[in-house]
């Protein structure tokens, strides 16, 4: 058709426009053209529709034959192809599974590799952390080094000055030595000097106690007066005095006074009048809690114990420190003075020691080494002779001069709080924390007296008791806030003090007779009349 239209409209040209001769010629050929083209489609129109012409011309049972037979065919091929559909339906189910598992399983190593991923940031943070701090460490002992080479240097060269030191130490050790050999001989000379005016004083005492028996206890001071006392037993409270924060441990009376001196958890040591109850003097610069208290019979020093590990040495009038006294290396639990001379004190400390100091010179002249630590000490009457109360419970005897032990006495079944020796000097008390208050005989150590009561508990290791100056009466603290009054002779309580709140602490009887003082661990002062 698209070949025949152009012929067809070049014919009509051809007609309408009554063309020339010329033109005949072309439009014959144009119409040859066309029935080329015509002839060249008709051929191309019965090879398509050959097969059908072909199967037309086929007869009618021939062809159902056939398509019956394709038929079958094709339901077998349907037949196979849903037991290969089953077949692929099986294996997709199990491969839909085994898909699911896989995919769980790679989900769990994904999650794993995640957390992989982030210990292995971690560790390569501390790995760098390390690396720096290695480095540091490195720049560190480079320096210790070089530190330590400039230490050895420095130790050799110490060590040079102290082999010279050691050899001019040694010279002077030598010098020391004569000298020390030279002043002992004067002191011989000055102690058999001594022992002798001594004894012409010990001679006029016997005379004047002879004659004033009646009147009373003798109490002998260092510059051999003498005064006579009787003392009273105490029923009521006279004054109460808060005196220190923390506690009072430790109170004496001045002797032959009313003056009462104290000291404290709070570092100090304060001084009162009994008369009024009021605060007359503060002593500063302990370093640590007072322990226990001594003073001089001149009542010029005031020697305090102290938990810092050193004594403190006072002068009352100006209220300066004298004297710091070091060598203990524990804290300093008992301290006492000669009762001869104001010059040498004993004091005793939680290192196991006990030390002879002298004041004059304020250094230590000799220790004292036991396994059991003491708790309380005093000096005999001679001054030749130190009474210790121990923890393991035993009473002991030490010489002064040699440091030997005299004798011992097992006193308490436990710690030994307290000794107090009587104003003859010829019975010492002990306190114990099996609660018992025991007299005893210092010449042969032997019981002759034993005080209890039934209330009456020691409160602590250093709970003070005390004897009155004429040797009647015993006074100890307990822990139930009671102070107890003892008569020696009669060994039965004549009175009991119930005005504190918490423990006492400790007891103390002035040397005129009255009052007595008690304080307990709130640091609360009670005197008694």
């Amino acid at each position: 058709m698209d070949g025949f239209c152009p012929a067809r409209q070049l014919m009509v040209s051809l007609v309408d426009s009554n063309a020339a001769e010329s033109q005949e010629e072309l439009a014959k050929e144009a119409i040859k053209h066309a029935l080329k083209a015509l002839r060249k489609r008709h051929l191309l129109e019965e090879a398509a529709h050959a097969p059908a012409y072909t199967a037309l011309s086929r007869p009618i049972i021939f062809q159902g034959s056939e398509w019956k037979e394709k038929a079958e065919n094709l339901e077998l091929e349907l037949q196979q192809c849903y037991r290969a559909q089953s077949r692929l339906s099986e294996q997709l189910v199990v491969e839909v599974a085994e898909s699911r598992a896989s995919k769980a399983a790679l989900e769990e190593k994904e999650a794993a590799f995640t957390d992989l991923q982030k210990e292995l940031a971690q560790t390569r943070d501390e790995c760098s952390q390390l690396k720096v701090d290695l480095e540091e460490k490195i720049k560190a002992l480079e320096l210790v080094v070089s530190e330590n080479h400039s230490l050895r240097k420095q130790l050799e060269e110490m060590t040079v000055k102290a082999k010279n030191a050691e050899a001019e130490n040694k010279i002077l050790v030598d010098r020391w030595m004569l000298q020390k050999m030279q002043d002992a001989e004067r002191l011989n000379e000055a102690n058999a000097l001594y022992e002798e005016m001594i004894d012409r004083l010990k001679a006029r005492g016997l005379e004047k106690l002879a004659q004033q028996q009646v009147d009373g206890v003798v109490r002998q001071s260092e510059g051999g007066t003498m005064s006579f006392v009787e003392s009273t037993i105490p029923a009521a409270c006279k004054h109460k005095i808060t005196a220190h924060d923390g506690g009072c441990a430790s109170i004496m009376f001045e002797y032959n006074s009313s003056k009462l001196i104290s000291g404290g958890q709070d570092r100090s040591i304060k001084m009162w009048d009994t008369n009024t109850g009021s605060l007359s003097r503060t002593l500063y610069g302990c370093l640590g809690s007072v322990l226990d208290l001594s003073v001089t019979h001149d009542n010029r020093s005031v020697i305090a114990a102290s938990s810092s590990n050193n004594l403190y040495v006072w002068d009352a009038n100006s209220g300066r420190v004298r004297h710091t006294l070091t060598g203990h290396i524990d804290k300093v639990c008992a301290v006492d003075v000669s009762k001869i001379s104001s010059r040498h004190i004993v004091s005793a400390a939680y290192d196991r020691t006990i030390k002879v100091w002298d004041l004059h010179k304020g250094y230590c002249t000799s220790t004292i080494v036991f396994h059991s630590n003491c708790n309380a000490l005093c000096f005999s009457m001679d001054g030749q002779t130190i009474c210790s109360g121990h923890v393991d419970g035993n009473l002991r005897l030490w010489d002064i001069h040699t440091g030997k032990l005299l004798s011992e006495v097992a006193a308490h079944s436990l710690a030994i709080t307290s000794i107090c020796l009587s104003q003859n000097g010829n019975v010492v008390l002990t306190s114990g924390r099996d609660n018992l208050h025991n007299l005893f005989d210092m010449r042969s150590l032997e019981v002759c007296g034993t005080l209890r009561a039934t209330g009456n508990r020691v409160a602590s290791n250093w709970s003070r008791s005390c004897m009155s100056p004429d040797d009647n009466y015993v006074a100890a603290g307990s822990a139930d806030g009671s102070v107890y009054i003892w008569s020696i002779s009669k060994a039965e309580i004549v009175s009991t003090l119930k005005e504190h709140t918490s423990p006492v602490l400790c007891c103390s009887w002035s040397g005129l007779g009255k009052p007595l003082a008690s304080a307990d661990k709130n640091g609360i002062i009670y005197t008694w009349a």
